[in-house]
């Protein structure tokens, strides 16, 4: 590459990170990563009216938690700092004016009420109001009036905005890495306003300037901004800079139908669509965080949305993705977006988790529930999870997949207690007696002498197991039944037996 390679991320601070943005961060990480590059984090909070105060605080957060945090951002490393865009506003009226002069950019003096009146007129003859080259010079524009004038008019306070003068009669054709060739027609360009009275830049003008200055090697954005890719192309050329490489990221589709998930579809079908919650005062919006998801499995699962590695591999650690990760191997049409799967993900990442360390993540959810008072050991903790784990997507499933660990059944699975037949309950008064003759109460010990036993006395398995298991758990569920005996001890065993001979 001709330059060192620098990307970014720059979100605005209006509201909870999306989880496409998440995974424009991602990738921008991994390709920075991948080339010995340097990834940071711009802020682009021009539009005042939509900031949101919490949400630049949230959005370093996130990141933090997902392993991707910025090698250069806000109080991190400030090579090319401010890096918040409303700090850098005295920079780009230099930049306007520059355009202005060369010819490049123009005043507007047009009202809004006179921009509504021509958009209605334009509807009423079924056509669509566009501001450029047919109707700018017949506008409120300094192309039409004296360079004194102008300046006479700014000077006495008059709102005005600096518009882009597209050129006319133009075909661009610009390289995407992930689309090729992209043509565009100049003459069905808008003249884009880049800078307002109030001494704000739009998000154009900003967004060019800062990547020019902050020396931004790649654009790794959405494909939403592809039809800004023409203005900011023009934009480079009109200020004589070399333009970045553009790489457009596929859309995250819904799960169901076409479209770009929102948090709408989350809310009907009941999955997150931000890495962490957002609290406001309407309600609270879900988070992978804090649904269980472990962050490694948020990133592998956001990876593969629209790029993988041309293998069948799907479990990928943060140093593999960036090892293999390669803008050129990005599909260009849209990624669904699964929620099962997500959880498979997890699954995966739970199963590789260390019993011990699983065992202080449940006792958390323990006391979260209010089930502190359970008197229960780290070591017997461990051993549950160790248990249960297998079949967890989330460590916030092994209370219902362990409750009986903790506290006898209070009710039996109707459809499982069929299996309670005339002569289970004397089965189970055998089964008392011979627990109670075991000296070693180990579950490979149980297990032998009473298989042993049913073997002797001609006792078909299933008369003992299934009424055995539903004795103690109240279903037919669980991990080996004769590790749930050895868990819960010989003295819980017995009197959950007898409790299932007198309710059943």
């Amino acid at each position: 590459m001709s330059k060192p390679v620098r990307v970014r991320f720059a979100p605005s601070p209006t509201g909870p990170l999306h989880i496409g943005g998440v995974r424009t961060a991602l990738f921008n990480y991994l390709f920075a990563k991948k080339h010995g590059g340097t990834f940071y984090i711009r802020i682009e909070d021009t539009d005042q009216t939509r900031f949101v105060a919490e949400a630049e605080a949230y959005i370093f957060e996130a990141l933090e938690w997902l392993g991707i945090a910025p090698d250069e951002t806000i109080g991190k490393n400030e090579k090319f700092g401010p890096y918040r865009q409303s700090e850098r506003k005295a920079i780009y009226k230099n930049y306007a004016d520059q355009l202005v002069n060369s010819g490049w950019a123009y005043y507007a003096f047009d009202s809004s009420e006179k921009l509504d009146e021509l958009r209605k007129e334009a509807e009423a003859n079924k056509n669509t109001f566009i501001y450029n080259h047919t109707v700018r010079k017949s506008l409120d524009t300094s192309l039409v009036i004296s360079k004194e004038e102008t300046a006479k008019r700014i000077a006495n306070g008059e709102h005005y905005v600096i518009r882009f003068n597209t050129p006319v009669d133009e075909i661009l054709e610009i390289e995407d890495v992930i689309r090729g060739t992209v043509k565009f027609d100049t003459n069905l360009l808008d003249d884009k306003v880049l800078f307002k009275s109030d001494g704000m830049p739009t998000y154009h003008l900003a967004n060019i300037v800062d990547d020019h200055l902050m020396e931004t090697s790649h654009v790794i954005r959405g494909e939403e901004w592809l039809p800004s890719v023409p203005l900011h192309y023009l934009l480079y050329k009109a200020f004589g800079w070399e333009a970045p490489v553009f790489a457009h990221l596929p859309l995250i589709l819904k799960p169901i139908g076409n479209g770009k998930l929102s948090k709408r579809d989350g809310d009907k079908m009941g999955f997150p669509v931000f890495p962490l919650e957002w609290k406001t005062a309407e309600g609270t919006s879900m988070g992978y965080r804090e649904n269980g998801f472990f962050p490694e499995a948020v990133v592998n699962f956001l990876a593969l949305l629209g790029w993988n590695d041309g293998s069948e591999q799907e479990i990928f650690s943060l140093d593999e993705l960036t090892e293999k990760f390669d803008l050129n191997r990005i599909h260009k049409a849209g990624a669904k977006f699964d929620p099962d799967k997500n959880k498979w993900f997890n699954h995966q990442y739970l199963q590789k988790q260390n019993d011990a360390h699983l065992a202080d993540l449940f006792q958390i959810e323990l006391e979260k529930k209010h089930f502190h008072k359970l008197s229960v050991t780290k070591e017997k903790l461990t051993k549950i999870v160790s248990l249960v784990k297998e079949r967890a997507n989330f460590v916030t499933d092994f209370w219902e997949l362990s409750d009986y660990f903790f506290e006898a059944p209070t009710s039996y699975d109707e459809k499982a207690s069929k299996n309670w037949k005339e002569e289970t309950p004397e089965l189970m008064q055998k089964v008392i007696h011979e627990l109670n003759k075991i000296s070693d109460f180990t579950s490979v010990n149980i297990e032998t002498l009473l298989k042993e036993w049913m073997t002797t006395n001609e006792i078909g398995m299933g008369k003992v197991m299934q009424p055995l298991r539903l004795s103690l758990v109240g279903a037919l569920k669980g991990p080996h039944l004769f590790d749930i005996i050895e868990m819960i001890g010989r003295e819980e065993t017995v009197k959950r037996i007898e409790k299932a001979i007198e309710t059943l």
